[in-house]
């Protein structure tokens, strides 16, 4: 096979551990060069410096996009974005890649699609064909995969709304998801472990928060987090809360989880980023996953984790059933709670098949990666219509 460099473009912490499984397929390949580009919220303290999680699986990276980080700020978005695309350009222009892997609905993956058009190289999307109705990631997504000439999906569903937009069939590959390829090997740490990692005693039963700004809600941030923090108290259960992405809202999000954290320091830890390692041990020892996380889609399963999927955030989603969606009252959240920890509903996921693949993406994905022509094929989109 040809010789051929690969650019990945990470925005941050949530996608790294998705992509992990599939460098690391890459790395075996003889014929493939990675050129990997951490994004900002990689190398801010406010996120947890997760660069540092890059540098411990032992992959080189490109400096140039430490900067390029949102601040919650409404111009940030777009800001970000451009500053992006110009410092991928200069990148590209310096060493043009052969193929660009992006993955999900970050607005920060448009930098990387935008700053390739001008190059004509050709993009590969991960995780196209889902939709995340109460956000802006909605149309991000959709946006990445009319620009990408290959669409390496997670289920059936999405494939067909991917094929639905126009796109050739050949062009679509239905892989599973790639973050469920290493949950046994990351879920590594055992109880004792991560007790003393969180700095609770996790054979007590446990809820773990995680949760973002809905962006199509951001007026309604304050009260939906107050309702739920409220609702976690009101269960007298202890708690691990992780911080929200760099999505605008997220600075009302991490106030109100800092005076939360503060006010109950007996049975509540707040963590800036677990790490992925930390955060899939988390959910094999979690009682329950509260929040508005793509983690509860498509992780949780695999732990057969009851989780309460809180508001719009994720409307549209393939849903396994340990999944409950409740709106985001403090009394829906808490009945959305009471009904996770309740034995009959833990019972019922014995057995659970995780909707998004059977853990074997990373080397699917890797070996189209590798192997497909670069041809003018490839790069000549047809629209399909149905």
């Amino acid at each position: 096979m040809d010789q051929r460099t690969i650019a990945v473009l990470s925005a941050g912490r949530s996608d790294f551990g998705r992509y992990r499984p599939v460098l690391r397929a890459l790395a075996k390949k003889e014929n493939v060069i990675i050129r990997l580009y951490p994004g900002g919220s990689h190398f801010s303290d406010t996120f947890g410096n997760s660069i540092s999680e890059i540098i411990a699986a032992g992959f080189d990276w490109q400096s140039g996009l430490e900067n390029a980080v949102a601040n919650g700020a409404p111009e940030s978005v777009g800001e970000t974005i451009g500053l992006g695309a110009g410092m991928l350009a200069q990148a590209f222009a310096a060493a043009r890649p052969d193929l660009l892997v992006v993955l999900g609905d970050r607005f920060e993956m448009l930098s990387a699609a935008v700053a390739a058009l001008g190059f004509n190289i050709p993009i590969a999307h991960i995780h196209g064909g889902a939709v995340t109705e109460g956000a802006i990631d909605e149309l991000v997504r959709h946006a990445l995969t009319k620009m990408s000439h290959l669409h390496l999906v997670s289920c059936d569903e999405y494939a067909g709304r991917v094929r639905q937009m126009g796109e050739e069939a050949w062009r679509v590959t239905v892989t599973g998801a790639p973050g469920l390829d290493e949950l046994k090997e990351l879920a590594s740490l055992g109880l004792a472990e991560t007790s003393d990692r969180v700095g609770l005693d996790l054979r007590s039963p446990t809820i773990v928060v995680c949760y973002h700004p809905v962006t199509l809600e951001v007026d309604r941030t304050g009260g939906q987090t107050k309702n739920l923090l409220a609702a976690v108290a009101a269960t007298g259960l202890q708690a691990v809360l992780t911080y929200p992405n760099a999505d605008q809202g997220n600075s009302v999000i991490i106030e109100a989880l800092e005076a939360f954290a503060a006010a109950n320091p007996d049975t509540v830890r707040l963590i800036k980023n677990a790490g992925t390692d930390l955060f899939i041990s988390l959910l094999s020892h979690a009682a329950v996953l509260v929040g508005n996380s793509s983690s509860g889609i498509v992780e949780a399963p695999a732990f057969e984790l009851p989780v309460v999927n809180i508001g719009s955030r994720q409307d549209g989603k393939v849903k396994a059933k340990n999944v409950i969606d409740v709106a985001d009252s403090q009394e829906a959240i808490g009945g959305g709670i009471e009904k996770a920890l309740g034995a009959g509903f833990k019972e019922s996921l014995k057995g659970l098949k995780n909707p998004y693949g059977d853990g074997r993406a990373g080397e699917r994905i890797a070996d189209i990666l590798a192997a497909i022509p670069i041809d003018d094929r490839l790069l000549r989109k047809k629209f399909i219509d149905l």
